[in-house]
């Protein structure tokens, strides 16, 4: 039996369903970003083989870093960049697949191991270890240009990796905790 409002409803429940493709565009934005960041590792690459093979750029008695330091740095340019660009995969895979559409990508050899079991909960915490990686990078490119970096520079940067930990911590805590049976959040007691 339908009511007079039935039809509009099923509109609006719809209209509201479908405005999940809004987000189709933020995620090829987020491809072109992954673009982007392909197009600086190759920069960054060419830099290292630069400093590697022909010493280029480097000048210690000027005060600048060695060729160790300068490679050392370099790298670990090459592996930030790796990091966020799999952020970004994460997000633009795992936000597809939980916000918008399926993937249907069940039996493909390439299919990430993770997504089979992707939802909300796992893709925060997955960014969260992510960013706490990035963190790491950058802290330890800080470090290793310490005598460069002001005291200040690195408490806040050391304070703000322990801020990610802690909210990685708390998002880790906070899903074990719901995931325990009767303790799910709105579970009927």
């Amino acid at each position: 039996m339908t009511t007079p409002n039935s039809g509009r409803l099923g509109a609006l429940s719809y209209l509201i369903f479908s405005s999940r493709w809004l987000q189709l565009p933020l995620y090829l934005g987020l491809i072109v970003a992954q673009a982007i960041y392909v197009v600086q590792f190759l920069r960054e690459l060419w830099h290292l083989l630069e400093t590697t093979l022909f010493h280029a750029g480097i000048d210690p008695a000027a005060g600048g870093d060695s060729a160790e330091t300068t490679i050392m740095l370099t790298v670990l340019g090459l592996i930030d960049v790796v990091m966020i660009s799999n952020l970004l995969v994460m997000v633009i895979v795992g936000g597809y697949e939980t916000f918008v559409s399926r993937l249907r990508l069940d039996g493909h050899p390439d299919q990430p191991e993770w997504l089979s079991h992707v939802n909300a909960t796992v893709l925060k915490v997955k960014l969260a270890m992510a960013i706490i990686g990035i963190s790491s990078i950058h802290l330890l490119a800080t470090f290793i240009k310490a005598k460069a970096t002001d005291g200040q520079t690195i408490m806040w940067q050391i304070l703000l990796h322990l801020t990610f930990v802690a909210s990685a911590l708390a998002l880790a805590l906070i899903d074990r905790i719901m995931l325990q049976p009767g303790k799910r959040v709105g579970a009927n007691h």
